[in-house]
């Protein structure tokens, strides 16, 4: 019973009841005429909302003991709360009801007029309770009311959807010649991943793409998973004029897809930017907008996949024809239930312009180019270059210094080809592509130049050019070799013609006035120096005087400074050893 009908027999019981006793048959009869329902059903109907007439004529008593709406919405949520992602119910409406109550969230009772005791509805009751209020979780399950979507021509809006197809995968067999094999429920289940993970690179996906309008059907099988190069691939494909009954191409006005990371990837979004496709994602969690597509999925596996089991399909390539063959066929003769023609008829009402022919595949694969990374300009012995995915690109023919960062693109589809973007001079996009850097087994370049046979020096960028032309200037002279051994004789610059100080002796500066202070009163500290021994006296002078030195020397040295000297004072020692009284020493020494 949906809200609606409960609304309308509800009111019908309610004016009933005012009635009396005379009228209530007339007023359950035109209600029942409004429902369009037999008399029979709809005296179920109220029989099974009495509860709720009960209640709302409780609740306008000072007792109040009937469910109230607060107490429903309580019960709802927990119970919506409790949903699996399948809609299948955790726990039972007699356990919420109980946990509630007991943690005093609900009281869900009722007064017994007769001995005036507050019982506990029963399930049931609570359970009427709920439809009444339209509250139940079996009416909030409920599919919402949503517009159908409509589309103005074919090629106007193209859905695209990835499935993986859950029964096959693809590995090649000589001995059978069929490398297309079931996924059997015994071997590859969630609680066997070892089984799924060994043939995870060969499980077989599938692209389907519809007309909106005409509802043709374009399948194409791809490996491995669903990504941004596979789904630039499949729709690059699918625009392409194939010839014969493959009739849907060109370049759609819009393409609707899901939200996934792959249909919104960089590559995807920058193949359409430069078609001038409107690439729009759905909101996540509302499949129903791609619904179509969705549909498309079941479609293919009840009228094409199922006989893949008893024919054998020895790699992808051969799987793919098969694939052309049937949608080829399928298109031509399934009406679609809309417009009453099959798919083929009503794609080919197009008109011519609103068929728009696709470039060639090179060319579009050449727009489907990642996202832009910023990459440092190095320098090599191969020229100026830039590095990307473990590879090098070499960027020697642009006009950019090392150092500088540049934006850059890889283009998956188009054998690892780079681009560097940048803008011209209106402040436009354009692409540079860029050129492998090709090594050799020892990671040198390929054409490279080899030492000792050949020299080939990089292109020169504008900077190296603006530094040699100040080389010049600074040297005054006219040659990149005049101005080496200019360098090398090491001539002031720009001739000694240059004084960066010829303003220091034109400066006026203002007499300043000298400014009173107050001392300092720093007292130094004062500084003992280390007296020598005599031995120390001794060996010193006898170092320095070599032969002159006499062994007399030392006793007069004992004699004249037993507490020793200072080291400044031993030039004046040696001094008075080196005079000729100085041979009188030894009979001063023997007195």
């Amino acid at each position: 019973m949906s809200p609606a009908i409960a609304e309308v027999v509800m009111a019908a019981v309610r004016a009933a009841e005012q009635m009396g006793h005379g009228g209530k048959g007339e007023i359950y009869e035109k209600a029942r005429l409004q429902l369009g329902i037999s008399p029979a059903q709809f005296y179920r109907y109220r029989k099974e909302l009495t509860v709720e007439l009960k209640t709302r004529k409780q609740r306008k008593d000072a007792g109040q003991s009937w469910l109230t709406r607060e107490e429903a919405l309580t019960i709802s949520g927990v119970l919506m709360e409790t949903l699996r992602k399948n809609n299948r119910q955790m726990g039972s409406l007699v356990q919420m009801v109980k946990a509630l109550r007991k943690d005093g969230k609900i009281r869900a009772e009722r007064l017994d007029k007769n001995t005036g005791e507050l019982i506990p509805l029963s399930e049931s009751a609570i359970s009427r309770a709920l439809r009444s209020y339209g509250l139940h979780p079996d009416q909030l399950l409920q599919p919402t009311g949503h517009s159908t979507m409509g589309s103005l021509h074919p090629n106007h809006v193209w859905q695209i959807d990835a499935s993986l197809c859950v029964l096959y995968y693809l590995k090649p067999n000589k001995r059978t010649g069929n490398g297309l094999h079931v996924m059997e429920r015994d071997k590859f289940y969630k609680n066997k991943p070892a089984n799924l993970k060994k043939i995870m690179a060969d499980r077989v996906w599938s692209y389907e793409i519809t007309d909106h309008t005409t509802g043709w059907l374009y399948v194409e099988y791809v490996m491995g998973a669903e990504s941004g190069e596979n789904l630039c691939s499949v729709l690059i494909n699918a625009m392409q004029e194939r010839g014969g009954a493959d009739l849907m191409h060109g370049v759609p006005k819009v393409l609707y897809m899901d939200p996934g990371s792959a249909n919104t990837s960089a590559m995807a979004k920058n193949l359409c930017k430069a078609l001038k496709i409107d690439a729009i994602a759905h909101a996540p969690g509302n499949a129903r907008a791609t619904g179509q597509v969705e549909n498309a999925r079941k479609l293919i596996e009840e009228h094409f996949e199922f006989g893949l089991k008893f024919r054998p399909v020895a790699d992808l390539e051969e799987l793919n024809k098969l694939a052309v063959q049937w949608r080829s066929v399928w298109n031509a003769s399934q009406k679609h239930r809309r417009h009453g023609l099959t798919r083929s008829e009503a794609w080919l009402k197009i008109k011519e312009h609103e068929l728009v022919k696709a470039p060639t595949v090179e060319e579009c694969r050449s727009l489907a180019i990642s996202g832009p990374v910023e990459r440092k300009v190095n320098a090599g012995h191969y020229g100026h270059y830039i590095s990307l995915d473990g590879e090098d690109y070499d960027v020697s023919h642009l006009d950019i210094e090392t150092g500088q960062k540049i934006q850059v693109a890889r283009n998956p589809l188009g054998n690892k080809t780079a681009y560097a973007l940048m803008l011209d001079e209106n402040g436009h996009e354009i692409r540079h592509e860029l050129a492998l850097i090709v090594k050799n087994e020892w990671g040198f370049p390929v054409e490279g130049p080899i030492l000792g046979e050949s020299f080939k020096a990089p292109a020169e960028t504008t900077g190296q050019k603006a530094r040699k032309e100040i080389e010049q200037l600074m040297t005054e002279t006219d040659s990149v070799t005049d101005a080496e051994q200019a360098r090398k004789k090491k001539a002031i610059p720009m001739g000694g013609s240059f004084d960066p100080y010829k303003g220091l002796d034109d400066a006026k500066l203002p007499t300043y006035m000298p400014r009173k202070g107050t001392e300092h009163g720093l007292k130094m500290p004062s500084v003992e120096a280390q007296l020598l021994t005599t031995t120390q006296i001794a060996m010193r002078l006898r170092s320095r005087m070599g032969a002159d030195w006499k062994p007399e020397f030392f006793a007069w040295l004992e004699q004249r400074h037993p507490d020793g000297v200072q080291e400044s004072q031993l030039g004046s020692l040696e001094e008075q050893l080196r005079k000729p009284h100085a041979m009188a020493l030894k009979v001063i020494n023997g007195g």
